[in-house]
């Protein structure tokens, strides 16, 4: 078998291992769209929410009902409306409203016992009603007053996945509708999760559909792989015209917004995931997940790869540069090597690295080192960058540009008299990020006579 593909296997059982070390006895909570029930990959869903539920996550379903709502009350032919993204019907459909949304919770049991898994359906929240708003009547809609979080743990200690209708009971045991997606988000919050999961039909943070700020990594399919809150908003600003270029129909019966040009999840309904996400992780959620529930085999990808197959929303506990250690030396040699082999890096042994260490700085993302690169000094005040290695994997989402920046602010720090670094293949990808063409003879004595015109390294610089 080619010893590259064995490597590249190889590289993703580890991944799998590291996550699942990294995630056991991890709370995550899941909210699945309806619309995903009748979906081919429905079944795979449930099957891959299983497996990490087996894998020692503690899993918690949130499932939305709005597809099923909307059937039953036509069926019965009762009218409604949304206004602010709530469902406004008369006091005689919530009878209905609860009856379609424990549906749905019941469709989704059968199938978790039909992978030998057990699953409760509870009344874990306590609501109001939403009332009457700037004047206007919301009807049957709740608002979430209390969640019995501590009901819910005992169920995750004891190996089942709980479900939660999208339904709430008040002190009397008056039942209003409330929506999925902000208990999902309050579920995790209350809980402290260490994942929120949306899992809607088509839900896509991509170049197709959105445009994305220059800092926000993408990537090789153009999706963003993961933002941090800062980034949310300016990706939120940066898309806020797209509301001006759709269409949306007076007549609508469901809050969903269509864009001109093709069908697809609302921008609206991405910016509220968004909010959601930003205001959970603010309040102590390690990460939001929002991915395409059209993808087969997205909630395992999402969870055990370091890209995954949607967009993460995260803090500051994701990726970071940090100084090397002795202890990286293996797995730094072993980024490196396949870009030896290209002849786009020097070999470095174990023996160099030991007594350079000190003058690296490497990329960890999740645990995982997948970037590295160095700074290198001279007698003379001149400092070079050299070493600049970027798993393949992560080359599109911004890591190379923070690392180079980040040794740029450095050696300015450091009061360098000059900054350069040799390239034979990579010129381009500097001079983008403005290192400009020099000449050998500038170069350090030190590091002018390491130059071979064999290798024929082309020397840039970076003014500092």
């Amino acid at each position: 078998m080619n010893e590259v593909l064995i490597h590249e296997k190889a590289d993703r059982i580890r991944d799998v291992i590291r996550y699942i070390k990294k995630f056991r006895n991890a709370v995550v909570v899941v909210y699945l769209d309806d619309r995903l029930l009748d979906s081919p990959n429905f079944s795979s869903h449930i099957r891959d929410i299983c497996l990490i539920h087996e894998a020692g996550l503690k899993v918690i379903l949130v499932p939305g009902a709005a597809k099923r709502i909307s059937e039953i009350l036509t069926e019965a032919k009762i009218q409604w409306s949304f206004h602010n993204n709530c469902r406004i019907t008369p006091p005689q459909a919530m009878p209905l409203i609860k009856m379609a949304a424990f549906d749905v919770s019941n469709q989704i049991m059968t199938s978790f016992a039909g992978e030998k898994v057990t699953s409760v359906i509870g009344n874990w929240v306590r609501a109001r009603s939403k009332g009457v708003i700037d004047g206007f009547d919301y009807g049957t809609s709740g608002e979430i007053d209390k969640l019995q979080i501590d009901a819910v743990k005992t169920i995750l200690d004891n190996g089942f996945i709980p479900i939660f209708p999208c339904i709430g009971w008040s002190a009397a045991g008056k039942p209003y509708n409330i929506s999925s997606v902000q208990l999902s988000q309050q579920i995790a919050i209350h809980l402290k999760a260490d994942k929120l999961f949306y899992m809607v039909s088509d839900a896509e943070i991509s170049s197709d559909n959105f445009t994305i700020p220059e800092n926000i990594g993408t990537s090789a399919e153009g999706t963003v792989p993961a933002m941090n809150i800062e980034e949310v908003d300016q990706f939120i600003e940066t898309n806020k015209a797209l509301v001006n270029s759709m269409e949306i129909s007076e007549n609508s019966t469901e809050p969903l917004v269509v864009f001109k040009d093709k069908q697809t999840v609302s921008c609206e309904t991405i910016f509220t995931l968004l909010k959601l996400a930003k205001t959970a992780c603010n309040e102590g959620v390690d990460r939001v997940h929002i991915i395409n529930g059209s993808i087969d085999g997205t909630v395992p990808c999402e969870i055990f790869s370091d890209l995954g197959s949607g967009t993460m929303i995260y803090t500051n506990n994701y990726g970071k540069i940090r100084q090397m250690t002795r202890d990286d030396i293996s797995e730094v040699i072993t980024l490196m090597q396949p870009f030896v082999n290209q002849g786009i890096l020097l070999q470095r042994t174990k023996e160099q690295l030991d007594n350079q260490y000190q003058n690296y700085i490497v990329y960890e993302l999740d645990g995982a080192i997948r970037a590295c690169s160095a700074l290198i000094p001279y007698p003379d005040g001149q400092m070079e960058i050299a070493a600049v290695a970027v798993d393949k994997t992560c080359s599109n989402i911004g890591i190379g540009p923070k690392m180079i920046k980040f040794l740029v602010k450095q050696a300015k720090e450091m009061k360098a008299s000059g900054l350069f670094l040799l390239t034979t293949q990579t010129s381009d990808w500097f001079e983008n990020l403005g290192f400009i063409p020099s000449e050998v003879s500038t170069l350090p004595q030190q590091r002018k006579e390491k130059w071979t015109p064999e290798r024929g390294s082309k020397v840039l610089r970076y003014k500092i």
